[in-house]
């Protein structure tokens, strides 16, 4: 039987409908601050939270990290997902004590909390509640970068904020603003009291559940569309024309590919061009790159202008946030101006990455403005490796600028 202490926190018939497929982190606050009577009175509007989420095998998981001198995970996400084990783990959670330190929490959160192997489901919005007694002792800042990098959409639950003779305790006092998702209003949620939390449940809850308010579940890792456009011309050579490959590979291994998420395609050109595959030939990293490892040498001239109209007509079927990189060895054969613009005028970013005697002049045709930080030269093909995190770190800015 149920504990007593979980037996009020039934379901509401008007909440049988929601449809809350979220994987969701709860940080709660364990901190000398809280004490143990609020931490109680923590777990009590935690555990009802659950128990309206209506937890289950197809709903919503549940993982819970304690907030303290060193944050503890005290439950992964698919360590419950029955309701009623749910409620008593959040009843048998033990007060810690120790400085408030938040963001610890929500970086070891976001670096080890949704992987696939802890139980994070592909495809499922990936939601942190940090529940916090007034104010953090470390910074934040840094943490909530990297958890909105990882589409991970941070709320931060304030409950009893700092009083006006507090403020000056108070390490940063925009930590609120610096921890969410996005400051919109709608990350962020204020609780006067733990003695008043049960009429927040509700409205905290649709919150947690609202699929198209999830600013941050979009990243550049999982929302983009990237063309491969490869010289296979004679100058290469197959040895080259590997690590080529190899490069290209090294940048799909950041994103992450799948139906409805980052999509990889691929053209090799000569004087001719050849589709390799599809942006929706491929639903998985692992299948983008094989499928980049079986890319046979073509040979043959440069006319990297027809490829590039090429790569535009049979890639980039539609509006997305599409990007282009351009590898290749030597100068083009026809112009590259005209289709490059045309391209990007057609809203495709363009990196273009030069080896050996490709010319400046033509990769910086090519590539979209900023021109310094969307070209890309090496003297060997050795040289290509030490591009792949610029690069990556290229597309996320420009997606990140133009979202």
């Amino acid at each position: 039987a149920l504990p007593r202490w979980t037996s009020s926190f039934s379901v509401s018939s008007r909440w049988r409908h929601l449809d809350c497929q979220m994987d969701i982190a709860v940080v709660i606050d364990s901190s000398k601050n809280i004490g143990q009577r609020r931490f109680n009175l923590q777990k009590n509007f935690v555990a009802k939270l659950a128990a309206m989420l209506r937890v289950g095998p197809t709903g919503p998981h549940v993982g819970l990290v304690q907030a303290s001198d060193s944050p503890r995970t005290e439950f992964m996400l698919t360590n419950y997902t029955q309701p009623k084990e749910l409620l008593f783990a959040i009843k048998e959670l033990a007060y810690l004590g120790g400085d408030t330190n938040i963001g610890k929490a929500i970086l070891q959160t976001a670096e080890s909390f949704f992987t696939q192997s802890r139980g994070a489901r592909r495809g499922h919005p990936r939601v942190m509640m940090v529940l916090i007694d007034g104010w953090p002792s470390d910074d934040v800042e840094q943490a909530a970068i990297l958890a909105r990098e990882t589409g991970i959409n941070v709320f931060m639950v304030s409950v009893a904020k700092p009083a006006a003779e507090e403020l000056g305790m108070v390490r940063d006092k925009d930590f609120l603003k610096k921890a969410v998702c996005k400051d919109n209003g709608f990350f962020s949620y204020s609780i006067p009291s733990w003695f008043s939390t049960t009429k927040h449940v509700r409205p905290l809850t649709q919150r947690l559940c609202s699929l198209d308010a999830l600013l941050c579940s979009k990243t550049c890792y999982n929302s983009v569309n990237i063309g491969f456009l490869i010289d296979g011309s004679s100058s290469v050579g197959w040895q080259n024309f590997q690590l080529i490959l190899d490069f290209l590979g090294g940048i799909v291994q950041s994103f992450d590919v799948s139906d409805a998420g980052a999509r990889i395609g691929a053209v090799q050109f000569t004087y001719d061009q050849r589709l390799e595959f599809g942006l929706f030939d491929h639903a998985t990293k692992e299948d983008a790159v094989g499928a980049l490892r079986r890319i046979s040498y073509m040979s043959g001239g440069t006319a990297t202008g027809s490829a590039i109209r090429y790569a535009v007509q049979n890639l980039f079927r539609e509006r997305g946030h599409n990007f282009l990189i351009v590898v290749t060895d030597g100068q083009s054969y026809d112009d590259v101006r005209d289709p490059a613009m045309v391209a990007r005028g057609q809203g495709i970013t363009i990196f273009s990455v030069g080896v050996a005697w490709a010319p400046m002049d033509d990769l910086r045709a090519m590539s979209s403005e900023p021109k310094d930080s969307h070209t890309f030269f090496t003297r060997e093909f050795t040289g290509l490796t030490e591009f792949i995190q610029p690069l990556v770190r290229g597309i996320c800015r420009d997606f990140t600028e133009n979202n």
